[in-house]
């Protein structure tokens, strides 16, 4: 049996979204919701999910499922994490901490973004050994050790190096919305946060979100280099070498983000790195990209369990979870939800985020008739991707 909803108003992800955008200020919500182009693969990512359907067995006698998943030598209690998120605090204040505490109550992995606006020293005793440190490959390898050090030292278990960033996207509807780097405060950025009296009084309160991790290797105090150093430093021109460099400065596991190419997540394996994530970055870099549950199968089939197989882009509920891990994913992560739950509910955001999702796995494992996910393996998929 699972526990009630701590707020039963929200039993969906969709019903915190929408109390998610009501408490923003809206060049918030379009830095979390938009994508980039026309915005296509943003929508695909969710909808092609639609496309995998799997036929449940009945006569299964007692089912009790259970979710406990083993990750990089850790036990989870849910096969699912928190996605990095950059900036987490502009979209609820504090939120990075809230994310982290969630981890800790729940065991369940904490991703913290490299441009996240708290650091790592303070997030990564909250998370209490679920912290997962997401690294921006920055230019100047002695910039990149010393994070590589301070996250290590701050607890963080696993380093997520993303790699399908090349170079800033366009994100139109972010400049529409006035978003800049370093954020004016013109007439409409004002009467957007008066809008907002809630997020507004907690941003007075916490001060003025900044990329904490990366402060101190700014040398000028003046705001606007920090966002010069984050648009130009953390825009690495990355090859293998500096993967296997990265692979020798730690001594736990590391994962490559942003793979969509069955090529590519064998060289991943070559070069040792022990996780394949699976992701086109939410949809926010190339409108274009295939979706990341589209490629999923054929990088499982290529990797044939020679590295563990993280997935994200597109998740919005516990069935999704079940249909990406019937693919071949491992483990799968979400960001965008979980900010909606904080956003939504501050504080208890995690908790409820967390709870939908947990209830909604083991539910639709009921109505599947398994008791595991070794069992899912064996549930058929009646049609394949692509069925419009």
């Amino acid at each position: 049996m699972t526990n009630p909803l701590p707020d039963e108003r929200y039993p969906t992800l969709a019903d915190l979204e929408g109390v998610a955008k009501g408490r923003m200020p809206h060049f918030a919500w379009e830095y979390l919701d938009s994508g980039t182009g026309r915005e296509s693969l943003v929508h695909r990512n969710e909808t092609e999910f639609d496309n995998i359907r799997m036929i449940p067995r009945f006569m299964r006698g007692e089912l009790n499922p259970t979710t406990e998943t083993k990750l990089f030598g850790e036990t989870y209690s849910a096969p699912f994490g928190i996605a990095p998120i950059g900036f987490t605090s502009l979209m609820w204040p504090g939120g990075e901490q809230i994310l982290a505490k969630t981890a800790a109550e729940f065991n369940i992995p904490f991703c913290l973004s490299t441009v996240a606006a708290d650091s790592m020293e303070n997030c990564g005793p909250v998370a209490k050994g679920n912290g997962w440190f997401q690294l921006y490959p920055p230019k100047d390898k002695e910039i990149r050790g010393d994070l590589i050090k301070r996250a290590k030292s701050a607890g963080f278990k696993t380093l997520v190096v993303t790699v399908d960033l090349p170079y800033p996207s366009m994100r139109e509807r972010q400049r529409r919305a006035g978003l800049s780097m370093p954020q004016k405060i013109t007439p409409s950025i004002l009467m957007q946060i008066l809008q907002r009296p809630k997020w507004a009084s907690a941003t007075a309160s916490r001060g003025k979100p900044e990329f904490s991790n990366l402060t101190k290797y700014v040398k000028n105090d003046e705001i606007g280099d920090i966002y010069t150093f984050v648009g130009t430093q953390l825009i690495a021109d990355i090859d293998w070498d500096y993967i296997k460099e990265v692979r020798e400065l730690w001594d736990g596991p590391v994962v490559l983000k942003g793979t969509l190419s069955a090529e590519e997540a064998l060289d991943t394996v070559k070069v040792g790195i022990d996780g394949v994530w699976v992701s086109n970055h939410g949809g926010r870099q190339f409108d274009p990209a295939p979706t990341s549950i589209s490629v999923l199968p054929d990088i499982v089939e290529a990797v044939n369990g020679k590295a563990t197989i993280l997935f994200d882009s597109g998740v919005r509920s516990g069935a999704d979870i079940l249909r990406a891990q019937r693919l071949g994913a491992d483990f799968v992560f979400l960001g965008r939800p979980f900010i909606h739950g904080i956003a939504a509910l501050g504080d208890m955001g995690g908790r409820q985020v967390y709870e939908i999702l947990f209830r909604d796995i083991v539910n639709n494992m009921q109505q599947l008739g398994v008791n595991s996910f070794e069992e899912l393996m064996q549930v058929e998929i009646m049609h394949g991707l692509g069925e419009q």
